[in-house]
């Protein structure tokens, strides 16, 4: 396994990051534990999940899954940096208290609620990288900061996050932060892959200035990287709105599965491999339903694209032209 730094921090995580939001949803326990148990045996030490994941309102089905699997011990938590979410709406405990307010978002409050809910859940008294799962325009970065930097000081989190935010808003929140002598947003979740290539005009260039790790989510585009022909000539049927997608995205994904073909390797490992090839990227989230699509990853890691081969995929992928304002002016 390959390890690279984690933005400008001296953490260490692995250049796969092992997503877990089929887990409950899609996949079971036991066939969880397995997952985890596989990625640590292949060097996968970078585990990402969010309180909301399990879509059970305030129940943090994922979260609970992997607790349940820290549990067990044998150095799991140790050899694992977790990477959990705050923002999505938890909810509280009494049945009659549906829509309370306070239960979502990031003011400092719900930071700290939230907080105490996923360490509860993981079963551990601290969590790695704590993200923002989105940006809140109502809560000013002062108070923010001043819940992070609270939840660091007992030593409940230690990096902080941020998960779809815009260039201009990373940028405010670590200017807002270096008055503060606090260290900011060690990482950016941005949604990245060949049929989405947005974030190189502008959130690429912030994060390579800011010493920011990009941790691509999607990087397959929902699946529609991951040899879609194949699939459907098997007889897989796909859902309505992936289908949809499938269409709308036909004539490039067919000439970029030709590509492959060509290469001698699976769309999925080439998709990978295109984006680990860039420097700005830190750890591609890649989200398994079983062991054997996670030990289907591990040759993107090895695969080197030919300078022909990124040409080729340029011309069917064509990005935003590089960073901004280059991209659209003189």
């Amino acid at each position: 396994m390959q390890y690279v730094n984690l933005g400008r921090t001296g953490l260490k995580v692995s250049r796969l990051c092992l997503g877990t939001m089929n887990f409950g949803p899609h996949t079971t326990e036991p066939d969880s534990f397995a997952i985890m148990d596989r990625a640590l045996e292949l060097g996968i030490n970078f585990f990402d999940t969010a309180d909301v994941y399990g879509w059970q309102r305030g129940e943090g089905v994922t979260e609970q899954i992997i607790g349940h699997w820290f549990a067990q011990g044998g150095s799991r938590r140790e050899r694992t940096v977790i990477a959990t979410k705050v923002y999505g709406d938890m909810g509280l405990p009494a049945a009659n208290m549906k829509d309370w307010p306070n239960t979502s978002r990031l003011s400092a409050l719900h930071i700290k609620r939230a907080c105490e809910g996923s360490l509860k859940r993981l079963k551990t008294d601290y969590i790695d990288l704590y993200q923002m799962h989105h940006i809140w325009m109502e809560a000013p970065w002062d108070e923010i900061w001043q819940a992070m930097e609270q939840l660091v000081r007992e030593g409940k989190v230690i990096y902080v996050g941020s998960s779809n935010f815009a260039a201009w808003q990373m940028v405010m929140a670590n200017e807002a932060a270096k008055r503060r002598n606090f260290l900011g947003l060690v990482s950016e979740q941005s949604k990245y892959s060949l049929l989405f290539r947005h974030i190189e005009l502008e959130v690429l260039p912030a994060c390579k200035h800011y010493g920011v790790g990009m941790i691509p989510w999607s990087p397959l585009a929902g699946g529609l990287l991951g040899g879609m022909r194949k699939k459907l000539s098997a007889g897989r049927r796909l859902a309505e709105n992936m289908q949809k997608e499938y269409d709308k995205h036909r004539d490039k994904i067919e000439a970029f599965e030709t590509l492959c073909d060509k290469l001698g390797e699976q769309p999925a490992d080439v998709a990978l491999a295109w984006m680990l090839q860039n420097s700005a990227v830190t750890s591609p989230i890649i989200g398994p339903r079983t062991v054997q699509q996670l030990d289907g990853s591990l040759r993107s890691l090895d695969l080197k694209l030919s300078a022909e081969a990124n040409t080729a995929i340029d011309g069917i992928f064509p990005g935003p032209g590089g960073p901004a304002p280059q991209a659209y002016a003189w």
